[in-house]
C-alpha cells in the first residue's frame, strides 16, 4: 500500500510539471534517471509523440524509457556543442529549501549534471519524502563519481572534509565487485552532517567552510570537486538556468557560467497534491 501510494505520487508530480514547462514545439528536451522519470515520459507522451523532438537521456535506463515511449532518443555526445535543450526533467533524492539537490543514488550524476547545465531551465519531480529544509537530512550521503585508480586518495580527502566513513559503493552481488557508472568510473557514498544554506551563515548558525565542523552546500560541493579524482559530485547547487543565462548575456568577461538547480520542483504528496516550490 506504502509503495502504491508513493508511485502515484510521483505521477501525480509528473504530470504537473509537465502541463506546466514541456511544450510540444520543443526541439531538444532532457529526461534524467530514475523512476520518476518514467512518469515523465509517460505524461510528455500524453500530450505529444512528435517524432522531430529530440529527447537528450542521461544514461541507458533513460534511454530505453524514451525509446519504450516510441519518442526520439539521440546522445548527448552527438550533437552540436552549442545546442541548448529547451528543458530538462530529472528527479532528485533530496531537496532543500533553496532547491539544492542531491543526486546520484542511481549512479547517473555525472550525465545527469551536464543535460541539466544545458538546459535553458531543469525541472525537478520528486515525491514528498525528498522535500526537506536541509540537504542531509533524510538522505544520508553525498554520491561521488570517481576515477577507480583515485578511490583511495578520494577517500582519504573526504575524511580531511569532515565525512564520517565515506564508502565505496557495491553492486547489489559484493561479489560482483564496485558499481561502475556509464563512464567505467565508481561512486563513493560520503556523509556529512546536514548543510547549511545561505540563510543559516547570516544567522551565525556555523561558518560553512568546514573549519567548525559546518559545510554550506556550495562550498562544500566545490571542495569535494577539488579534490584530485574526482569526476563530478552529486550535489546540483549554484545557479538555475534563467540566472545563469542573464550572467552570460550582461557579463562582459568571457566566463563559463551554467545553470544546474532547477527553476522549480514538483513534490507529489501522499494525497495525491502537488507542491511546488520555486526559485526565489
Amino acid at each position: 500500500m506504502a509503495d502504491a501510494v508513493v508511485e502515484s505520487a510521483k505521477r501525480a508530480a509528473a504530470q504537473q510539471a509537465v502541463r506546466d514547462h514541456f511544450d510540444p514545439s520543443a526541439t531538444h528536451v532532457g529526461i534524467g534517471s530514475g523512476t520518476t522519470i518514467v512518469y515523465v515520459v509517460e505524461a510528455i507522451k500524453e500530450v505529444s509523440t512528435n517524432l522531430a523532438i529530440r529527447f537528450i537521456p542521461t544514461g541507458y535506463q533513460s534511454r530505453q524509457v524514451i525509446v519504450q515511449a516510441g519518442l526520439t532518443a539521440v546522445p548527448f555526445d552527438s550533437l552540436p556543442e552549442d545546442t541548448v535543450f529547451d528543458v530538462a526533467f530529472d528527479g532528485a533524492d533530496e531537496v532543500d529549501l533553496e532547491l539544492n539537490c542531491i543526486k546520484g543514488g542511481g549512479a547517473c550524476l555525472f550525465q545527469e549534471k551536464l543535460v541539466a547545465e544545458r538546459a535553458r531551465k531543469f525541472v525537478c519531480v520528486a515525491d514528498y519524502r525528498k522535500k526537506q529544509d536541509r540537504l542531509l537530512t533524510n538522505w544520508p550521503t553525498i554520491p561521488i563519481e570517481v576515477a577507480p585508480v583515485a578511490v583511495p586518495t578520494v577517500l582519504k580527502g573526504l575524511r580531511t572534509l569532515g565525512s564520517t566513513n565515506p564508502k565505496l559503493r557495491s553492486t547489489l552481488l559484493d561479489k560482483s565487485g564496485p558499481l561502475k557508472t556509464d563512464q567505467d568510473f565508481f561512486i563513493i557514498d560520503a556523509p556529512f552532517k546536514p548543510l547549511l544554506i545561505a540563510e543559516d551563515i547570516k544567522a551565525g548558525k556555523g561558518k560553512g567552510d568546514g573549519s567548525d565542523g559546518t559545510w554550506e552546500v556550495n562550498k562544500l560541493s566545490d571542495a569535494i570537486k577539488g579534490l584530485t579524482g574526482v569526476l563530478e559530485v552529486g550535489i546540483f547547487s549554484g545557479l538555475n538556468g534563467p540566472d545563469a543565462e542573464a550572467i552570460r548575456a550582461t557579463n562582459s568577461v568571457k566566463t563559463v557560467t551554467s545553470g544546474q538547480k532547477p527553476v522549480a520542483v514538483y513534490f507529489g504528496n501522499q494525497d495525491g497534491s502537488v507542491e511546488v516550490r520555486t526559485a526565489k
